[in-house]
């Protein structure tokens, strides 16, 4: 498995911060359903593990520097327009890419810690 940076190649994939967001939730979302399913190859069990690790991390990372990014813009933003803090909170609503993120980073979190105690039927 070849590594490009901080994100891992998966047979030659696209390396993980190439990846556009909707790129990696598609294929993240893949991965679980691979996990989920009853005929898990155990030969591709650790490679899309570590597949999926290196997605979710990417993934947390571009987060984190959104939310960063969110919280120093809406003060910015308040202060423009005239308005409060809590006024700008009540009219701007959750990005849904942070919200579906979160989702697939607890899905991926989940199927991690029943593979860890045994209890995926999909895992064996």
């Amino acid at each position: 498995m070849a590594q490009k940076g901080t994100g891992a190649e998966d047979d030659g994939g696209v390396p993980v911060e190439d990846l556009s967001y909707t790129e990696a939730s598609r294929e993240l979302d893949e991965i679980v359903a691979f996990f989920e399913g009853r005929d898990v190859d155990v030969d591709q069990l650790v490679a899309r593990l570590e597949r999926a690790t290196a997605i979710v991390d990417e993934l947390d990372r571009r987060l984190r520097r959104t939310r960063a990014q969110v919280e120093e813009l809406v003060p910015r933003l308040a202060a423009v327009a005239g308005e409060t803090d809590d006024e700008l909170d009540d009219e701007l609503e959750e990005e849904e890419e942070l919200e579906e993120a979160d989702v697939l980073v607890e899905e991926l979190e989940e199927i991690v810690e029943d593979g860890r105690s045994g209890s995926s039927p999909g895992l064996f």
